[in-house]
């Protein structure tokens, strides 16, 4: 993990490998944000116009390196824009700041130390500075560079990759201010466990199963003081858990329930979060076609982003009560897997006629949130990358938020907008539930196709308990990125929505959520 720390260093004394400023776009040209005063005085007040002669726009996401002058102690200086100059009293939009702040980070992966000199207004900015950079800063290396055993001397295999860059100085800060330093404390805290999030993502399905999956939140749970229990393949047949059994019946890899408890003795409220957890779905006997398996590691992302929440919230000490739910379980097709026409009879109680098993999604949750009902939260927020449909409606970048409370889905939204994750809220038509109506069991794990995102928040919401507000979160589309790195989001697992869970508990610890 990459160090942060608030520096007390100037811009022009700081020694490193190298010092990020602000570029904004300005409608005359490039316009310096502030930060950059030392920077521009070493180059005799002409670094916009030589930003301006190598191209650079101040656009969103564009990177443009000098080489430093004389009058700093870096060799290289880089400016990372910042979109349009719409700044107030030099504060900048916090997302602005962490997305150039992300470009910046990783562009320097194999640096030692960089220092960054971003416009840093209040605690707030710096705190958006160092998520993204701490975020854009990431790697996942785990799998690459190892020995090469029939090399002479154990040499490794290739060049290996480039290590994150090792350490960012954020300068402009104030280190000894009480508001600072808590923001970049939380920042750390959050932005560790989101890249946890990610590193679990990404891991390869063969390492990643139910079994190891729920052993590392065993572990997480003693280093965090979070109680962990782990109910196996013998307590799920025994407390009737018919969904993860239905669905991981044809691995070799059995499923599981994790529940991952967080108090804090002033707590008024308890939020409890449900995660998918597919540690690798191929669809079942209702397979995927080729060129649809590939990156199906990726279907516990919401479990993930669950774990991360829970430990989040435990690191922050937040005074509120958060549960963690990861249903977890491996879809695979074999002779013990469950068939197209089957019924599970689920924890509820219902039963459910199993159209296709590559639905599998909405099963394991179903499960999770019957039993995280039981506990009666104050509220149940579900996150999954449930359907395909939801990423036709709103894209790669984008999740859907369904309720069954109007203002929950819009705090939700709006949680989500301050801390940077794009959300849509979307509805949850009645008529849409008449579609999964069965001839034989209680309800079909399918409806009608268009809709369908739609039609999975309906089938959750049959499993919610009464009187329990709730939400859903499709995480479909951004939960995994196969295109180019931007900003601070890697290629591979995102961490998306864990940003959004945190900001939950934070606001339903303050009171605000009513």
């Amino acid at each position: 993990m990459t160090a942060l720390t608030l520096s007390t260093a100037g811009a022009a004394t700081l020694r490193a490998d190298a010092l990020v400023v602000g570029v904004a776009k300005g409608s005359k040209g490039p316009v310096l944000a502030p930060g950059a005063e030392a920077v521009d005085k070493a180059f005799d007040g002409k670094l916009a116009t030589v930003l301006e002669a190598l191209g650079a726009t101040g656009a969103e996401g564009e990177v443009t390196k000098l080489p430093a002058p004389d009058g700093l102690k870096v060799p290289v200086v880089i400016a990372v824009g910042l979109g349009s100059a719409t700044e107030k009293d030099g504060a900048y939009d916090a997302e602005a700041l962490r997305r150039a702040a992300g470009s910046a980070a990783r562009v320097l992966a194999g640096a030692k130390k960089a220092g960054f000199a971003l416009p840093l207004a209040s605690a707030g900015d710096a705190g958006a500075v160092a998520e993204g950079a701490l975020l854009g800063a990431y790697a996942f290396t785990a799998y690459q560079g190892g020995e090469d055993k029939l090399a002479p001397k154990g040499k490794k295999n290739g060049n290996g990759p480039k290590l994150p860059l090792a350490e960012v100085a954020l300068l402009g800060g104030k280190p000894r201010d009480k508001a600072f330093k808590a923001a970049v404390e939380r920042a750390t805290a959050v932005t560790e466990e989101i890249n946890r999030a990610r590193d679990l993502i990404n891991t390869p399905p063969n390492d990643l199963y139910p079994e190891s999956f729920a052993a590392v939140a065993t572990a997480a749970g003693k280093e965090h003081g979070i109680k962990v229990q782990v109910l196996d393949e013998k307590a799920l047949v025994k407390g009737g858990y018919g969904g993860l059994l239905g669905v991981g019946q044809g691995s070799s890899h059995g499923p599981r329930l994790v529940k991952l408890a967080y108090t804090h003795p002033k707590a008024e409220k308890t939020l409890a979060l449900v995660g998918k957890g597919i540690t690798y779905d191929s669809g079942g006997i209702s397979l995927k076609p080729a060129g649809h398996n590939e990156t199906m590691k990726c279907d516990m992302s919401g479990a993930a982003a669950v774990f991360a929440a829970v430990v989040a919230a435990a690191r922050l000490g937040l005074q509120v009560n958060v549960t963690g739910w990861l249903a977890l379980a491996e879809n695979m097709p074999s002779g013990n897997a469950t068939r197209p026409g089957d019924v599970l009879r689920m924890y509820s109680g219902k039963t459910v006629e199993v159209l296709n098993t590559d639905a599998e999604g909405r099963l394991v949750l179903a499960d999770a949130l019957t039993r995280a009902s039981e506990e009666k939260p104050d509220a149940i927020v579900d996150v999954a990358t449930l359907t395909g449909a939801m990423v036709l409606a709103l894209g790669n970048r984008t999740f859907g938020i369904m309720a069954n409370d109007d203002a929950f889905r819009t705090s939700i939204h709006e949680i989500a907008d301050e801390v940077g994750e794009a959300s849509w809220p979307m509805p949850l038509p009645a008529d849409l539930r008449k579609g999964m109506d069965s001839p034989t069991a209680d309800i079909a794990n399918m409806g009608e196709r268009m809709g369908g995102g739609l039609v999975a928040g309906l089938f959750l919401q049959e499993f919610v308990g009464e009187g329990i507000t709730w939400a859903h979160l499709d995480i479909a589309g951004p939960a995994f990125h196969e295109g180019a790195p931007y900003g601070y989001t890697p290629k591979g697992g995102t961490g998306s929505a864990v940003r959004t869970l945190v900001g939950l508990a934070e606001r339903t610890a303050a009171g605000d959520l009513g």
